[in-house]
């Protein structure tokens, strides 16, 4: 039985939407960033194929004008909602799905203590903190100088675009207000004590004008 050209046609175009969705439900399981090593051992496709569904991926999800796309970093690749919607993903989930616990507990010590030298988080973390701090380096989230026997960490600026949140530091900004509120709060304290005692002495002088003379002058 011959198989004409619409066949086949047909079959490389049914094979490709299977691969396709395959790739998808991947991208939308994960939840984090993979590797080329990493879809192929999850789609057992090879790498030319899967590049190329990528782009379909990329492509369809800018035609349907969707409010999810595959994000590409550093030669790794994540299933991720536009930025402008964002916002709202951040009020349903916590992003704990990208790392672990212990990832996010090393990462939150360098966004807090930026700049830090690696050598100090190692002492803080254990040894397992220098796979987090190459995992960091590799998605762009933290950069390295190197300084002396050992490295100094910082944020990069992907790592605010990464979380969603403004240049800034917002640990040590709710920090420092934290201490302006109780600076504020102890010079108020302070000032109603001085108050109080002005209030004491007041009163004081006032008795005092007011007692009565001594006896001796009664008798005079």
């Amino acid at each position: 039985m011959e198989v004409s050209s619409k066949t086949l046609s047909e079959i490389d175009e049914t094979k490709t939407k299977e691969n396709l969705m395959t790739l998808e439900a991947v991208f939308f399981v994960s939840g984090r960033f993979l590797s080329m090593p990493d879809l192929i051992s999850l789609t057992d496709l090879n790498p030319i194929i899967i590049r190329e569904l990528i782009e379909k991926l990329q492509e369809k999800y800018s035609k349907n004008e969707s409010a999810i796309e595959i994000v590409e970093k550093n030669g790794l690749w994540k299933m991720d909602v536009r930025p402008e919607y964002a916002c709202l993903i951040n009020k349903l989930a916590t992003g704990s799905a990208e790392f672990s616990k212990a990832e996010q507990e090393t990462l939150a010590i360098i966004a807090y203590k930026q700049p830090i030298k690696q050598s100090v988080i190692i002492k803080i973390r254990g040894n397992k903190a220098y796979d987090h701090v190459k995992k960091f380096s590799e998605l762009g989230l933290i950069k390295k100088k190197k300084l002396g026997h050992t490295n100094e960490l910082s944020l990069h600026e992907d790592f605010y675009d990464y979380f969603n949140v403004s240049g800034s530091n917002p640990l040590k900004s709710e920090t420092a207000e934290e201490d302006n509120e109780t600076e504020d709060e102890s010079e108020t304290e302070d000032s109603e004590t001085a108050d109080a005692g002005s209030d004491v002495e007041v009163e004081v002088e006032v008795k005092t004008e007011t007692l009565p003379e001594s006896s001796e002058y009664q008798e005079e």
